[in-house]
């Protein structure tokens, strides 16, 4: 009974090693995978889902990738894309020549693109990656919600600056020619109403007159002694 009781004892250390031994094995040989729980696009330009795990083990041809597509509502749900050393997107179904490998398995990145989305591409999105001996994980999934753009996402930051550039110019220029034409009214007004210069306005006009008439002398003069040295030089 004794040598019973130790043999049983013994196994039941050995149980709980092996049982301690494979929780270790668990928590060491797994996988964190991470993506973006919600993503929108717009119809007809390209999407990214984006998918990176982290693995205790080195990448081998092992690896592989899974994404699979699943409708609103629904159950079901459909492979989309399988990576093993090669891309092997869907050939069949709604995805059909419209999925891209854009991730590096040596980099932890397992991202692929949507072409020409639409809105019927709403749905769920899950990203499996296995990388034996870490094939224990999470499967996240990503939610994608496909709009159509509208005309207040179509102004880009480009545009924005734009405006914001030349709106000042533009209420500056409105502000002088609103001067200039209240001003042009006014001499009208005056016109009409038989307005007379004054004396200092008067003499503000003569003595420009003079001035220039000075200037006019002062340039014939100029000319005629550059004349006059051209023909003594000869």
């Amino acid at each position: 009974p004794a040598s019973t009781r130790g043999t049983v004892g013994f196994q039941d250390d050995a149980s709980l090693l092996h049982v301690g031994l494979a929780l270790g094995v668990h928590v060491v040989l797994s996988l964190e995978i991470k993506v973006d729980g919600h993503v929108r696009g717009y119809v007809g330009e390209k999407i990214k889902l984006k998918c990176t795990f982290k693995s205790t083990s080195s990448v081998t041809d092992k690896l592989t990738i899974d994404w699979t597509y699943r409708t609103p509502g629904s159950s079901r749900t459909e492979s989309i894309f399988h990576y093993q050393s090669f891309q092997y997107p869907t050939t069949a179904g709604t995805f059909r020549d419209r999925i891209s490998w854009v991730g590096d398995v040596y980099k932890g990145d397992a991202s692929i693109s949507i072409s020409n989305p639409t809105i019927k591409d709403n749905g769920t999105f899950s990203c499996a990656v296995k990388n034996p001996p870490d094939v224990h994980h999470n499967i996240p999934v990503t939610e994608l919600t496909v709009t159509e753009r509208g005309f207040g996402t179509m102004l880009s930051s480009v545009a924005l600056l734009s405006i914001l550039v030349f709106l000042p110019s533009a209420v500056v220029v409105v502000l002088l020619l609103v001067r200039m034409a209240r001003k042009s009214a006014g001499l009208k007004k005056r016109s009409k109403s038989g307005y007379k210069k004054s004396s200092i306005e008067v003499s503000d006009d003569t003595d420009q007159e003079e001035g220039d008439d000075c200037m006019a002398r002062l340039c014939v003069r100029c000319a005629e002694c550059l004349d006059s040295d051209y023909e003594e030089t000869y």
